[in-house]
Protein backbone atom coordinates (compact mmCIF):
# COMPACT_ATOMS: atom_id res chain seq x y z
CA UNK A 1 0.00 0.00 0.00
CA UNK A 2 1.79 3.47 -1.10
CA UNK A 3 1.88 6.41 2.13
CA UNK A 4 -0.76 8.08 -0.18
CA UNK A 5 -3.65 5.50 -0.02
CA UNK A 6 -2.46 4.43 3.77
CA UNK A 7 -3.26 8.02 4.17
CA UNK A 8 -6.74 8.15 2.57
CA UNK A 9 -7.60 4.91 4.49
CA UNK A 10 -6.88 6.41 7.63
CA UNK A 11 -8.84 9.31 6.56
CA UNK A 12 -11.89 7.84 5.69
CA UNK A 13 -11.68 5.92 9.38
CA UNK A 14 -11.55 8.77 11.24
CA UNK A 15 -14.41 10.83 9.73
CA UNK A 16 -17.81 10.31 11.56
CA UNK A 17 -21.01 11.06 11.10
CA UNK A 18 -20.88 14.11 13.41
CA UNK A 19 -16.86 15.01 13.49
CA UNK A 20 -13.48 13.65 13.34
CA UNK A 21 -12.24 11.32 15.67
CA UNK A 22 -9.31 8.65 15.81
CA UNK A 23 -6.02 7.58 17.44
CA UNK A 24 -3.22 9.84 17.50
CA UNK A 25 -0.50 8.54 15.21
CA UNK A 26 -2.90 5.71 13.80
CA UNK A 27 -5.74 7.47 12.21
CA UNK A 28 -5.36 11.09 13.03
CA UNK A 29 -1.42 12.47 11.54
CA UNK A 30 -0.44 16.16 11.13
CA UNK A 31 -0.35 15.71 7.13
CA UNK A 32 -3.95 14.12 7.73
CA UNK A 33 -4.91 17.46 9.57
CA UNK A 34 -3.46 19.70 6.90
CA UNK A 35 -5.55 18.03 4.46
CA UNK A 36 -8.83 18.45 6.10
CA UNK A 37 -7.68 21.90 7.09
CA UNK A 38 -7.18 22.46 3.36
CA UNK A 39 -10.55 20.94 2.29
CA UNK A 40 -12.48 22.84 5.29
CA UNK A 41 -11.21 25.85 3.61
CA UNK A 42 -12.34 24.90 0.16
CA UNK A 43 -15.76 23.86 0.86
CA UNK A 44 -17.00 26.42 3.02
CA UNK A 45 -15.50 29.24 1.03
CA UNK A 46 -12.87 30.53 3.73
CA UNK A 47 -10.25 31.64 1.67
CA UNK A 48 -10.10 35.44 1.88
CA UNK A 49 -11.00 35.27 5.51
CA UNK A 50 -11.15 34.03 8.48
CA UNK A 51 -10.70 30.49 10.08
CA UNK A 52 -10.98 30.43 13.88
CA UNK A 53 -8.10 27.23 14.94
CA UNK A 54 -9.08 26.39 19.25
CA UNK A 55 -8.23 23.24 21.09
CA UNK A 56 -8.32 21.51 24.14
CA UNK A 57 -5.92 20.49 26.59
CA UNK A 58 -4.83 17.36 24.94
CA UNK A 59 -1.25 16.68 24.81
CA UNK A 60 -1.61 16.33 20.94
CA UNK A 61 -3.93 19.30 20.43
CA UNK A 62 -1.51 22.26 20.00
CA UNK A 63 0.24 20.09 17.26
CA UNK A 64 -2.69 19.20 15.14
CA UNK A 65 -4.19 23.12 15.66
CA UNK A 66 -0.81 24.30 14.02
CA UNK A 67 -1.25 21.57 10.98
CA UNK A 68 -4.84 23.06 10.71
CA UNK A 69 -3.75 26.18 10.71
CA UNK A 70 -1.25 25.12 7.96
CA UNK A 71 -3.19 23.84 5.79
CA UNK A 72 -5.96 26.44 5.92
CA UNK A 73 -3.31 29.16 5.43
CA UNK A 74 -2.02 27.56 2.48
CA UNK A 75 -5.10 27.61 0.91
CA UNK A 76 -5.85 31.35 1.60
CA UNK A 77 -7.64 31.29 4.85
CA UNK A 78 -6.74 34.05 7.50
CA UNK A 79 -6.44 32.03 10.91
CA UNK A 80 -7.75 33.57 14.13
CA UNK A 81 -5.88 31.11 16.66
CA UNK A 82 -8.03 31.69 20.10
CA UNK A 83 -5.34 28.60 21.76
CA UNK A 84 -7.19 26.81 24.56
CA UNK A 85 -10.95 26.72 24.81
CA UNK A 86 -13.89 24.63 25.23
CA UNK A 87 -16.00 23.78 22.38
CA UNK A 88 -18.81 26.07 23.37
CA UNK A 89 -15.72 28.88 23.87
CA UNK A 90 -15.14 27.77 20.33
CA UNK A 91 -19.17 28.01 19.61
CA UNK A 92 -18.73 31.94 20.90
CA UNK A 93 -16.22 32.53 18.52
CA UNK A 94 -17.76 31.60 15.40
CA UNK A 95 -20.87 33.34 16.31
CA UNK A 96 -19.73 36.78 17.39
CA UNK A 97 -16.60 36.94 14.73
CA UNK A 98 -18.85 35.62 12.09
CA UNK A 99 -16.49 32.92 10.99
CA UNK A 100 -16.08 28.87 10.33
CA UNK A 101 -14.47 27.40 12.98
CA UNK A 102 -12.45 24.11 14.03
CA UNK A 103 -11.96 22.83 17.39
CA UNK A 104 -9.58 20.09 18.38
CA UNK A 105 -10.70 17.74 21.15
CA UNK A 106 -11.83 14.17 21.67
CA UNK A 107 -14.34 15.09 24.16
CA UNK A 108 -14.92 12.36 26.49
CA UNK A 109 -12.51 9.85 25.15
CA UNK A 110 -9.59 8.68 26.68
CA UNK A 111 -5.70 10.62 26.50
CA UNK A 112 -4.95 8.33 23.39
CA UNK A 113 -8.11 9.75 21.30
CA UNK A 114 -8.10 13.53 19.71
CA UNK A 115 -10.36 15.08 17.00
CA UNK A 116 -12.07 18.01 15.22
CA UNK A 117 -15.55 19.52 15.68
CA UNK A 118 -15.90 21.96 12.51
CA UNK A 119 -18.28 24.82 12.21
CA UNK A 120 -19.60 27.25 9.65
CA UNK A 121 -19.65 30.92 10.55
CA UNK A 122 -22.35 31.19 13.19
CA UNK A 123 -21.91 27.64 14.53
CA UNK A 124 -23.36 26.26 12.02
CA UNK A 125 -23.43 22.61 12.34
CA UNK A 126 -21.16 20.51 9.71
CA UNK A 127 -22.57 17.07 9.13
CA UNK A 128 -21.38 13.87 6.60
CA UNK A 129 -24.43 15.37 4.73
CA UNK A 130 -24.12 18.86 5.30
CA UNK A 131 -20.50 19.09 4.08
CA UNK A 132 -18.14 16.98 5.86
CA UNK A 133 -18.18 14.07 3.45
CA UNK A 134 -17.27 16.79 1.01
CA UNK A 135 -14.37 17.98 2.84
CA UNK A 136 -12.95 14.64 3.48
CA UNK A 137 -13.18 13.74 -0.39
CA UNK A 138 -11.36 17.27 -0.67
CA UNK A 139 -8.48 16.38 1.66
CA UNK A 140 -8.39 12.96 0.09
CA UNK A 141 -7.84 14.51 -3.49
CA UNK A 142 -4.66 16.48 -1.56
CA UNK A 143 -3.23 13.32 0.54
CA UNK A 144 -3.70 11.52 -3.36
CA UNK A 145 -1.63 14.33 -4.98
CA UNK A 146 1.03 14.40 -1.82
CA UNK A 147 0.53 18.13 -1.06
CA UNK A 148 -2.05 20.87 -0.42
CA UNK A 149 -1.96 23.28 -3.21
CA UNK A 150 -0.87 26.80 -2.43
CA UNK A 151 -3.55 29.04 -3.32
CA UNK A 152 -2.50 32.06 -4.99
CA UNK A 153 -2.51 34.42 -1.84
CA UNK A 154 -1.61 32.97 1.60
CA UNK A 155 -3.07 33.34 4.37
CA UNK A 156 -2.43 34.97 7.43
CA UNK A 157 -2.48 33.56 11.18
CA UNK A 158 -2.99 35.86 14.69
CA UNK A 159 -4.13 35.20 18.04
CA UNK A 160 -6.95 36.22 20.02
CA UNK A 161 -8.03 35.97 23.49
CA UNK A 162 -11.73 35.35 23.61
CA UNK A 163 -12.38 34.02 27.15
CA UNK A 164 -13.71 37.14 28.60
CA UNK A 165 -16.07 37.75 25.99
CA UNK A 166 -17.58 34.39 26.13
CA UNK A 167 -18.17 34.59 29.52
CA UNK A 168 -19.80 38.17 29.87
CA UNK A 169 -21.63 36.95 26.87
CA UNK A 170 -23.06 34.29 28.66
CA UNK A 171 -23.35 36.17 32.21
CA UNK A 172 -25.95 38.56 29.54
CA UNK A 173 -28.01 36.22 28.87
CA UNK A 174 -28.17 34.75 32.56
CA UNK A 175 -28.66 36.53 35.55
CA UNK A 176 -27.36 34.76 38.76
CA UNK A 177 -27.10 38.21 40.72
CA UNK A 178 -29.96 37.83 42.93
CA UNK A 179 -29.89 34.56 43.59
CA UNK A 180 -29.60 33.13 47.57
CA UNK A 181 -25.78 32.16 48.04
CA UNK A 182 -25.25 28.76 47.16
CA UNK A 183 -21.72 25.91 47.19
CA UNK A 184 -21.29 24.37 44.21
CA UNK A 185 -18.67 21.62 43.41
CA UNK A 186 -17.20 21.36 40.26
CA UNK A 187 -15.24 18.30 38.91
CA UNK A 188 -13.53 19.78 36.03
CA UNK A 189 -12.07 16.06 35.23
CA UNK A 190 -8.72 18.22 34.33
CA UNK A 191 -10.64 19.21 31.16
CA UNK A 192 -11.64 22.82 29.85
CA UNK A 193 -13.75 23.53 32.35
CA UNK A 194 -11.10 24.09 34.54
CA UNK A 195 -10.40 27.24 32.30
CA UNK A 196 -13.99 28.23 31.62
CA UNK A 197 -15.45 27.88 35.09
CA UNK A 198 -13.71 30.33 37.05
CA UNK A 199 -13.79 32.63 34.42
CA UNK A 200 -17.76 32.42 33.67
CA UNK A 201 -19.30 31.23 37.66
CA UNK A 202 -15.95 33.02 38.96
CA UNK A 203 -13.86 35.99 38.86
CA UNK A 204 -11.39 35.42 36.29
CA UNK A 205 -12.18 37.43 33.21
CA UNK A 206 -12.36 40.56 36.05
CA UNK A 207 -16.53 40.02 36.06
CA UNK A 208 -18.51 40.63 39.12
CA UNK A 209 -18.57 38.08 42.00
CA UNK A 210 -21.98 36.32 42.02
CA UNK A 211 -23.23 34.88 45.21
CA UNK A 212 -21.67 31.51 44.36
CA UNK A 213 -19.17 29.55 46.22
CA UNK A 214 -16.96 27.28 43.83
CA UNK A 215 -15.50 24.23 45.47
CA UNK A 216 -12.74 22.94 42.47
CA UNK A 217 -12.46 19.50 41.71
CA UNK A 218 -9.74 18.20 39.08
CA UNK A 219 -9.08 22.00 37.70
CA UNK A 220 -6.06 21.46 36.30
CA UNK A 221 -5.64 21.04 32.69
CA UNK A 222 -4.52 17.68 31.95
CA UNK A 223 -4.82 15.49 28.86
CA UNK A 224 -3.97 12.79 30.12
CA UNK A 225 -6.77 12.00 32.49
CA UNK A 226 -4.92 11.15 36.08
CA UNK A 227 -7.92 11.21 38.41
CA UNK A 228 -10.40 9.83 36.22
CA UNK A 229 -11.91 9.75 32.80
CA UNK A 230 -13.68 13.57 31.39
CA UNK A 231 -17.00 11.34 31.06
CA UNK A 232 -19.69 12.14 33.09
CA UNK A 233 -22.02 9.93 31.18
CA UNK A 234 -20.02 7.08 32.87
CA UNK A 235 -21.34 6.71 36.70
CA UNK A 236 -17.64 5.66 38.11
CA UNK A 237 -16.71 9.03 36.81
CA UNK A 238 -19.26 11.00 39.26
CA UNK A 239 -18.15 9.11 42.11
CA UNK A 240 -15.52 11.43 43.34
CA UNK A 241 -17.81 14.53 42.60
CA UNK A 242 -20.60 12.44 44.56
CA UNK A 243 -18.49 12.28 47.56
CA UNK A 244 -17.19 15.62 47.61
CA UNK A 245 -20.29 17.12 47.28
CA UNK A 246 -21.58 15.12 50.30
CA UNK A 247 -18.34 15.36 52.18
CA UNK A 248 -18.04 19.06 51.91
CA UNK A 249 -22.01 19.92 52.77
CA UNK A 250 -21.89 21.72 49.19
CA UNK A 251 -25.63 22.29 47.68
CA UNK A 252 -24.72 20.51 44.57
CA UNK A 253 -22.41 19.36 42.04
CA UNK A 254 -21.65 19.57 38.32
CA UNK A 255 -19.55 17.57 36.17
CA UNK A 256 -18.09 18.77 32.77
CA UNK A 257 -16.34 16.53 30.23
CA UNK A 258 -13.59 16.83 28.11
CA UNK A 259 -14.21 19.73 26.26
CA UNK A 260 -16.93 21.27 28.84
CA UNK A 261 -19.71 21.30 25.94
CA UNK A 262 -21.62 18.72 28.38
CA UNK A 263 -22.82 19.25 31.91
CA UNK A 264 -24.18 16.89 34.39
CA UNK A 265 -25.85 17.48 37.93
CA UNK A 266 -25.38 15.57 41.40
CA UNK A 267 -27.97 16.82 44.16
CA UNK A 268 -26.87 17.23 47.79
CA UNK A 269 -27.33 13.96 48.19
CA UNK A 270 -25.03 13.23 45.25
CA UNK A 271 -28.06 11.52 43.59
CA UNK A 272 -27.45 12.02 39.97
CA UNK A 273 -30.20 14.75 38.48
CA UNK A 274 -31.31 13.38 35.68
CA UNK A 275 -30.04 15.43 31.81
CA UNK A 276 -34.19 15.16 31.36
CA UNK A 277 -34.77 16.95 34.42
CA UNK A 278 -31.84 19.70 33.30
CA UNK A 279 -33.87 19.69 30.36
CA UNK A 280 -37.14 20.45 31.48
CA UNK A 281 -36.16 22.69 34.19
CA UNK A 282 -34.03 24.48 31.38
CA UNK A 283 -36.99 24.44 28.80
CA UNK A 284 -39.65 25.58 31.66
CA UNK A 285 -37.56 29.07 31.70
CA UNK A 286 -37.00 29.66 28.60
CA UNK A 287 -40.38 29.73 27.82
CA UNK A 288 -41.53 31.54 30.30
CA UNK A 289 -38.78 34.38 29.66
CA UNK A 290 -39.39 34.13 25.70
CA UNK A 291 -43.29 34.36 26.65
CA UNK A 292 -43.02 37.36 28.32
CA UNK A 293 -41.46 39.38 25.49
CA UNK A 294 -43.64 37.68 22.75
CA UNK A 295 -47.11 36.57 24.57
CA UNK A 296 -48.43 36.04 21.23
CA UNK A 297 -47.15 32.83 18.92
CA UNK A 298 -45.56 29.43 18.53
CA UNK A 299 -42.79 28.86 20.45
CA UNK A 300 -40.93 25.45 19.73
CA UNK A 301 -38.68 23.66 22.00
CA UNK A 302 -36.93 20.46 20.44
CA UNK A 303 -36.13 17.16 22.58
CA UNK A 304 -34.67 14.47 21.45
CA UNK A 305 -36.93 10.73 21.70
CA UNK A 306 -34.57 9.55 24.60
CA UNK A 307 -35.55 12.23 26.78
CA UNK A 308 -38.00 11.43 29.39
CA UNK A 309 -42.07 12.15 28.65
CA UNK A 310 -41.69 14.43 31.73
CA UNK A 311 -40.07 16.79 28.89
CA UNK A 312 -42.83 17.28 26.59
CA UNK A 313 -45.46 17.37 28.91
CA UNK A 314 -43.94 20.32 30.90
CA UNK A 315 -42.77 21.69 27.71
CA UNK A 316 -46.61 21.88 27.01
CA UNK A 317 -47.72 23.11 30.31
CA UNK A 318 -45.31 26.05 30.03
CA UNK A 319 -47.31 27.18 26.67
CA UNK A 320 -45.25 25.79 23.89
CA UNK A 321 -44.86 23.38 21.60
CA UNK A 322 -42.81 20.27 21.72
CA UNK A 323 -40.81 19.32 18.76
CA UNK A 324 -39.21 15.23 18.45
CA UNK A 325 -36.09 14.70 16.61
CA UNK A 326 -33.43 11.85 16.69
CA UNK A 327 -30.36 11.88 18.41
CA UNK A 328 -27.02 13.78 17.21
CA UNK A 329 -26.33 17.16 17.78
CA UNK A 330 -25.60 17.93 14.00
CA UNK A 331 -29.35 17.28 13.93
CA UNK A 332 -30.58 19.17 16.86
CA UNK A 333 -28.55 22.21 15.52
CA UNK A 334 -30.14 22.20 11.90
CA UNK A 335 -33.72 21.13 13.62
CA UNK A 336 -33.23 24.14 15.74
CA UNK A 337 -32.55 26.66 12.80
CA UNK A 338 -35.20 25.09 10.28
CA UNK A 339 -38.20 25.39 13.54
CA UNK A 340 -36.99 28.65 14.97
CA UNK A 341 -36.73 26.71 18.24
CA UNK A 342 -35.67 28.81 21.24
CA UNK A 343 -33.92 25.20 23.37
CA UNK A 344 -33.25 21.79 22.36
CA UNK A 345 -32.50 19.33 24.94
CA UNK A 346 -30.84 15.72 24.90
CA UNK A 347 -30.76 12.56 27.76
CA UNK A 348 -26.96 12.91 26.77
CA UNK A 349 -26.74 16.23 29.12
CA UNK A 350 -26.52 18.65 25.27
CA UNK A 351 -28.53 21.59 25.43
CA UNK A 352 -29.12 23.69 22.74
CA UNK A 353 -29.79 27.74 22.95
CA UNK A 354 -31.23 30.14 19.97
CA UNK A 355 -29.61 32.85 21.30
CA UNK A 356 -26.18 31.27 21.28
CA UNK A 357 -26.33 30.24 17.66
CA UNK A 358 -28.44 27.62 18.01
CA UNK A 359 -25.28 25.60 19.28
CA UNK A 360 -24.77 23.82 22.44
CA UNK A 361 -23.74 24.60 25.86
CA UNK A 362 -23.10 22.72 28.98
CA UNK A 363 -22.04 25.83 30.99
CA UNK A 364 -25.14 27.59 29.89
CA UNK A 365 -27.43 24.73 31.10
CA UNK A 366 -26.05 25.13 34.43
CA UNK A 367 -26.10 28.46 34.74
CA UNK A 368 -29.71 28.79 34.01
CA UNK A 369 -29.99 25.51 36.39
CA UNK A 370 -28.18 27.57 39.07
CA UNK A 371 -30.85 30.75 38.29
CA UNK A 372 -33.68 28.60 39.12
CA UNK A 373 -32.64 26.27 41.78
CA UNK A 374 -30.72 29.10 43.87
CA UNK A 375 -34.53 31.44 43.58
CA UNK A 376 -36.19 29.04 45.48
CA UNK A 377 -35.29 27.33 49.09
CA UNK A 378 -35.85 23.34 48.25
CA UNK A 379 -32.85 21.51 48.23
CA UNK A 380 -32.10 20.28 45.33
CA UNK A 381 -33.11 16.44 45.70
CA UNK A 382 -36.49 17.90 45.98
CA UNK A 383 -36.63 20.71 43.81
CA UNK A 384 -35.12 18.27 41.02
CA UNK A 385 -37.74 15.71 41.98
CA UNK A 386 -40.19 17.31 40.49
CA UNK A 387 -39.04 17.18 36.80
CA UNK A 388 -38.36 13.50 37.16
CA UNK A 389 -41.83 12.12 38.47
CA UNK A 390 -41.15 8.67 36.05
CA UNK A 391 -38.63 5.52 36.43
CA UNK A 392 -36.05 5.53 33.53
CA UNK A 393 -33.61 2.32 33.32
CA UNK A 394 -30.74 5.28 31.49
CA UNK A 395 -28.95 3.91 28.54
CA UNK A 396 -27.93 0.40 28.82
CA UNK A 397 -25.26 -1.22 25.74
CA UNK A 398 -26.05 -5.07 24.44
CA UNK A 399 -23.15 -6.63 22.29
CA UNK A 400 -25.65 -8.00 19.35
CA UNK A 401 -24.42 -9.41 15.91
CA UNK A 402 -27.89 -9.31 14.28
CA UNK A 403 -29.35 -6.53 14.89
CA UNK A 404 -32.62 -7.34 12.34
CA UNK A 405 -33.28 -10.56 14.01
CA UNK A 406 -33.35 -8.30 17.20
CA UNK A 407 -35.57 -5.84 16.45
CA UNK A 408 -37.80 -8.79 14.62
CA UNK A 409 -38.29 -10.54 18.14
CA UNK A 410 -39.20 -7.35 20.07
CA UNK A 411 -41.25 -6.38 16.95
CA UNK A 412 -43.38 -9.86 17.26
CA UNK A 413 -43.48 -10.13 21.17
CA UNK A 414 -45.04 -6.73 21.54
CA UNK A 415 -47.08 -6.91 17.81
CA UNK A 416 -50.48 -6.74 20.38
CA UNK A 417 -49.57 -4.53 23.00
CA UNK A 418 -48.08 -1.57 22.04
CA UNK A 419 -47.42 0.77 18.69
CA UNK A 420 -44.13 1.45 16.91
CA UNK A 421 -42.04 3.89 15.10
CA UNK A 422 -38.80 4.16 13.51
CA UNK A 423 -37.81 7.90 13.81
CA UNK A 424 -34.49 6.89 15.19
CA UNK A 425 -33.85 2.90 15.92
CA UNK A 426 -37.16 1.29 16.90
CA UNK A 427 -39.73 2.98 19.79
CA UNK A 428 -42.43 0.95 21.04
CA UNK A 429 -45.00 2.75 23.05
CA UNK A 430 -46.76 0.32 25.23
CA UNK A 431 -50.83 0.45 24.71
CA UNK A 432 -51.99 0.70 28.39
CA UNK A 433 -55.26 1.49 29.95
CA UNK A 434 -55.81 4.60 31.43
CA UNK A 435 -55.82 3.58 34.96
CA UNK A 436 -52.50 1.10 34.27
CA UNK A 437 -49.21 2.51 34.48
CA UNK A 438 -47.52 3.97 30.71
CA UNK A 439 -44.22 2.24 29.70
CA UNK A 440 -41.96 2.92 26.45
CA UNK A 441 -38.70 2.40 25.22
CA UNK A 442 -35.92 2.93 22.33
CA UNK A 443 -33.77 0.41 20.61
CA UNK A 444 -30.99 2.02 18.43
CA UNK A 445 -27.94 0.73 17.10
CA UNK A 446 -24.62 2.16 17.52
CA UNK A 447 -23.02 3.87 14.66
CA UNK A 448 -19.72 2.81 15.58
CA UNK A 449 -19.88 -0.34 17.39
CA UNK A 450 -21.78 -4.16 17.56
CA UNK A 451 -23.79 -2.68 19.81
CA UNK A 452 -27.65 -1.70 20.93
CA UNK A 453 -28.58 1.20 22.97
CA UNK A 454 -32.01 0.42 25.07
CA UNK A 455 -33.30 2.97 27.08
CA UNK A 456 -36.83 2.31 28.93
CA UNK A 457 -38.75 4.82 31.08
CA UNK A 458 -42.30 4.13 32.82
CA UNK A 459 -44.82 5.65 35.07
CA UNK A 460 -43.51 3.48 37.92
CA UNK A 461 -39.74 1.90 39.01
CA UNK A 462 -42.15 -2.02 38.92
CA UNK A 463 -43.10 -1.33 35.49
CA UNK A 464 -39.84 0.27 33.91
CA UNK A 465 -38.09 -2.87 35.57
CA UNK A 466 -39.98 -5.26 33.94
CA UNK A 467 -40.12 -4.15 30.65
CA UNK A 468 -36.16 -3.38 31.37
CA UNK A 469 -35.98 -6.88 31.74
CA UNK A 470 -38.17 -8.44 28.85
CA UNK A 471 -36.36 -6.52 26.54
CA UNK A 472 -33.22 -7.12 27.40
CA UNK A 473 -33.98 -11.17 27.24
CA UNK A 474 -35.14 -10.16 23.79
CA UNK A 475 -32.14 -8.47 22.73
CA UNK A 476 -29.12 -11.50 24.32
CA UNK A 477 -31.59 -13.92 22.84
Amino acid sequence: MSSSTEARAQLASVVKTYDIRGLVGEGLTDEIVTAIAAGFVDEVGAAGGDVIVGHDMRDSSPRFAAAFASGAQARGANVVSIGLCSTDESYYASGALGAPAAMFTASHNPATYNGIKLSRAGAQAISMETGLGAIRDRAGAYLAAGAVEPAAQPGTYREENVLSGYAAHLRGLVDLGGIRTITVVVDAGNGMGGLTVPAVLGTAADLPALPISIEPLYFELDGTFPNHEANPLEPANLVDLQRAVVERGADLGLAFDGDADRCFVVDEKGQAVSPSAVAAIVAVREIRRVRALQPEGEIAVIHNLITSHFVPEAIEAAGAVPVRTKVGHSLIKDAMRSTGAIFGGEHSAHYYFRDFWSADNGMLAAMHLLAEFGSQAEPLSKFGARYSPYAASGEINSTVSDVAAAYTRIVEAYAQQAEFDELDGLTVEGIVASDEPFWWFNVRPSNTEPLLRLNVEAADVATMTRVRDAVLSLIRA
